[in-house]
């Protein structure tokens, strides 16, 4: 980190750029859109997982003061829809597929008249037997959820083995059999993991409003406004051109909000009563019906030399879509689980990975998808194969990790790989390899984990100006979804002009400003977004840099912006000065497209030390180690920022979170009892950066960190459970009363074989 500078602050400590219009309430969220005559929309949900709909009686509620329509599924049309994979009815029509599927909805005057109507539409089900495991679903003679599924629109024509697949894929390397056939030790496990919400503050809300031209205005919490565009469009039946998606400010996503969720319901809600409709979802409705991270069931064979190298590794990895595949970003095509084996030297390799209905609430994106699932199975893995082997886990990895030249596991080869000294460097911080603490009651140990992901792309677009009076102004149509993206284009833009990045007017724009974006997600924003941004600012730099050349006779290469001046030696002229000069603002508007980052990734480690009380089976972590390769760091505070958020999200998972489930439905379906980790579930954490010379593609030669982070956590925990106590433990989350389950089984299992011995 450098000393601040108004006019160059990369890689200082600034503050957020949207900080004070959050702080003063003038930030405006879709549920804060006031547009006079605006009715309260609401949704009526299945309380049942898997149920026909025998008949609606809506009669009596439309009779409530304050209620202006309800509509159920016959007042929509039968459009399916999706972000890629359209399989989602608007609202249910014969079926439903899970507890929390929207049935009817109410439109009225007040959240009070709206409930009330709903408590009093009369919805008779014949309730059907759900399939709720994933393996289940997979078995001949399952129930088919969705037998007209070749027929859906973003359909993948992959090869789907068993029923209920809604997508499926296989990624190879060499002969996996011949490996396992030439391996000494072939060692093979099963783990699963839970529904894990986002858990961001604000919840999905719209506001709906079709205008006097018939163009369908929409507010909306998400971070892909293009996409959704089209999304709602095509749900409503209308072209893209109709539909415009307003800025508006999200208050949090790690992940979740890239969906429409309730937006084709408020369309048709407002096109009935010719009126606006806001439609906000509560905490429940969040974890009953909206779009948490997919559970997964997962196996891993690895064939393993004597002396410890990975000769084969095999993944059958089945990730739980819930009742639809709407939710997912890439809708038939299966992206979960290509980097599971790790960033090892493995010659043989196979990844089985499947996306497999069941009724269960459909899943979506959450930080760094699939990866977090695959990793804890992995690398919990490497540990319990290290022990049986009699081998460190440290040294373990040390033997297998890639270097320079060498192949991944599915026939990449990146540039300058430097793996050894993140790993290195976690072992050196963590204490690893040194002697456990021993305390009276408590086991202590200590428990690695390697992961890596590469920096993501796309595409955006970004306008830079300078009026006559100097005042710069960026416009960008990416949305700030919390992570600090306006701070860091700002400070981009800053530093290219010479002028403090809080004096860098920023606006967002709407959709009708440019043909497409990618928008925000996949660790790309900061790549592409920084790209688009620092390319028009060039190009302003560039025109005004030709206009002083020419006006002074000064050498463009010895020209140089700083302090809000043009400068050439001993002279300079303010910007506002020059610009009045070429007569109108200069301006340029700059699309990037990002290449595949094919050869090049990012590398994580993490360590944790775990303290487990044997009388309790409470877990303690009092410390994670977080050592991650890094280049241009442009904003220290959100760096950190992410890592320690990434950790407290890997926590949640390890130890406390997931949706609970009875029959199919939620049982712990609100904040109280869906436990998410709080300040005093947060151990110490040292943050070591591994400075590479490689460095990344974004801006300056920055590196993503925000989903690379978290796929570590979890199994570092894990493996240091199994350090402590021998205990292998292979689903999460790992509760107090799990652990002490496994304790008294291994205290039987002991007294067992003393006794045994005696006789």
């Amino acid at each position: 980190m450098t000393s601040p500078s108004p006019y160059n602050t990369i890689g200082t400590l600034v503050g957020r750029a949207e900080g004070p219009a959050k702080t003063t309430g003038r930030a405006l969220y879709p549920a804060d859109v006031k547009i006079a005559g605006t009715l309260i929309g609401k949704c009526l949900r299945s309380p049942y997982p898997y149920a026909r709909i025998v008949s609606i009686d809506i009669s009596e509620a439309m009779k409530v003061p304050g209620v202006h329509t309800v509509i159920t599924g016959a007042d929509v049309p039968d459009n399916l829809v999706g972000r890629m994979l359209c399989d989602f009815p608007i609202l249910a029509k014969d079926l439903v597929l899970f507890a929390g599927q929207k049935v009817a909805a109410v439109a009225a005057e007040d959240p009070d008249a709206a409930d009330e109507a709903l408590s009093l539409i009369d919805v008779e089900y014949e309730p059907l037997e759900p399939v709720l495991d994933p393996l289940d679903a997979l078995k001949e003679g399952a129930t088919v959820l969705h037998p007209n599924l070749a027929e859906y629109q973003g359909f993948s024509e992959e090869p789907k083995d068993g029923p209920n697949v809604a997508a499926q894929k296989v990624w190879s390397k060499g002969d996996i059999e011949k490996g396992f056939a030439q391996s000494d030790f072939v060692f093979e496990h099963q783990f699963r993991t839970q529904h894990q919400h986002q858990g961001y503050m604000e919840p999905h809300a719209c506001t709906v409003v079709i205008d006097e031209d018939g163009r369908v205005q929409v507010w909306i919490n998400s971070k892909m406004p293009f996409p959704i565009r089209k999304v709602i469009a095509d749900g409503i039946g209308l072209a893209q051109e109709k539909v415009r998606i307003n800025p508006s400010v999200i208050g949090g996503d790690f992940g979740g909000k890239g969906g429409f969720m309730d937006t084709h319901v408020a369309y048709f809600l407002a096109k009935k009563t010719q009126r606006p409709v806001r439609m906000v979802m509560n905490y429940t409705e969040e974890l009953t019906a909206a779009n948490p991270r997919h559970p997964a069931v997962m196996t891993f064979k690895t064939g393993v030399m004597k002396d410890g190298t990975i000769a084969a590794r095999e993944a059958k990895l089945i990730f739980n879509s819930g009742a639809f595949g709407a939710h997912r970003p890439f809708g038939g095509i299966v992206f979960f689980g290509p980097r599971c084996l790790g960033p090892y030297r493995i010659a043989h390799s196979k990844i089985d990975s499947s996306i497999v209905y069941t009724n269960m609430v459909p899943c979506g994106s959450m930080r760094s998808p699939g990866d977090p699932q695959s990793y804890f199975a992995g690398e919990a893995q490497m540990d319990l194969i290290a022990h049986e082997l009699g081998m460190d886990p440290y040294e373990f990895r040390k033997k297998n990790i890639l270097h320079d030249g060498e192949e991944t596991p599915l026939g990449a080869v990146w540039k300058k790989v430097n793996l050894s000294k993140v790993l290195d460097r976690c072992a050196q911080e963590s204490g690893i390899l040194e002697e456990r603490p021993r305390r009276a009651g408590k086991k202590i140990g200590r428990g690695m984990a390697l992961s890596e992901r590469p920096t993501g792309t796309g595409n955006s677009t970004a306008k830079v100006s300078i009026d006559t009076k100097g005042h710069v102004t960026l416009e960008t149509p990416l949305r700030d979804q919390g992570a600090g993206l306006y701070t860091i284009l700002a400070q981009i833009v800053g530093k290219e002009l010479g002028v403090p990045y809080d004096q860098v007017t920023l606006e967002t724009w709407d959709t009708d400003a440019v043909k497409f974006d990618s928008g925000v997600g996949g660790a790309r924003v900061s790549h592409v977004g920084g790209k688009a941004a620092m390319g028009a600012a060039i190009d302003v730099k560039d025109t005004l840099t030709g206009l002083a050349a020419n006006k002074y006779g000064w050498s463009p290469d010895e020209i140089q912006f700083a302090e809000q001046y043009v400068i050439c030696r001993e002279s300079r002229i303010s910007l506002a000065e020059l610009v009045q000069q070429y007569g109108k603002p200069v301006e340029s508007v700059f699309e990037y497209e990002g290449p595949p980052n094919a050869d090049g990734t990012v590398f994580s480690a993490q360590a944790a030390e775990v303290e487990i009380d044997l009388e309790t089976g409470a877990i303690q972590i009092n410390q994670i180690t977080s050592v991650h390769d890094v280049g241009t760091i442009l904003h220290p505070t959100s760096h950190q920022g992410q890592i320690d958020g990434s950790i407290m999200q890997g926590i949640g998972a390890a130890l406390m979170e997931g949706l609970q489930y009875d029959g199919g439905q939620v049982i712990n379906a609100n904040l109280g009892d869906y436990k998410i980790p709080v300040m005093a579930d947060i151990p110490p954490i040292k943050t070591i950066l591994v400075k590479d010379e490689n460095e990344g593609p974004i801006p300056h030669g920055g590196k993503a960190i925000a989903e690379q982070a978290i796929s570590g956590v979890a199994p570092a925990i894990i493996n240091a459970i199994l350090d402590a106590t021998g205990i292998s433990m292979t689903e999460l989350p790992v509760t107090s009363e799990a652990m002490l389950s496994q304790l008294e089984n291994q205290m039987k299992t002991e007294n067992t074989e003393i006794n045994r011995n005696q006789c």
